[in-house]
């Protein structure tokens, strides 16, 4: 039996948002216990070319939800991208989650052939098919944005491990 890909998506984008959602929690109780600014994590990066925190958050919930919107059909909402807080951003998890819950399975099944084209920088698109697309491009995406988050939560002195990333509020 070959698998769907409603099981190869909705259930990945879920867990692996919900892990992110749990080292957000952790971060929050790192900077109460050290009582200092949680803001100073949210516009943190590793390097001064890269994205901070708080867009590694945003990009890793977009491309949860696009990815879903494109391989369904259904039109994704659109958030304002005005997260400050790490509760801000946990606010938006939620948001995303929510309207992950809402997309039947049926919706997404069947789209391994769909001629899938998505912006790809400020002026080129990039065309694959619904597999390809999630296999190569969504789920390599949100992985990586989330491995980031947890790098610069790491590097910061969060107590997280690989357990956390991989297991969330599951691994408590």
């Amino acid at each position: 039996m070959s698998i769907s890909m409603s099981s190869a998506s909705l259930p990945i984008f879920k867990t692996m948002l919900n892990n992110l959602k749990h080292l957000l929690v952790k971060a929050q109780a790192h900077a109460d216990a050290k009582k200092f600014d949680a803001l100073v994590l949210a516009q943190y990066r590793l390097a001064p070319d890269m994205l901070p925190f708080t867009r590694q958050i945003l990009i890793a919930c977009d491309a949860s939800k696009l990815c879903i919107a494109r391989l369904s059909g259904l039109e994704a909402p659109k958030f304002d991208d005005t997260e400050t807080t790490l509760t801000d951003l946990m606010h938006r998890i939620d948001k995303t989650l929510a309207w992950l819950q809402t997309v039947p399975a049926s919706a997404v099944d069947g789209s391994e052939s769909k001629s899938i084209t998505f912006p790809v920088g400020k002026d080129k698109t990039k065309t694959m098919t619904g597999e390809d697309y999630l296999k190569h491009w969504a789920l390599p995406n949100v992985f990586f944005h989330i491995t980031t988050a947890y790098a610069i939560l790491r590097h910061n002195g969060v107590e997280i491990g690989k357990a956390d990333y991989l297991m969330g509020a599951a691994n408590a």
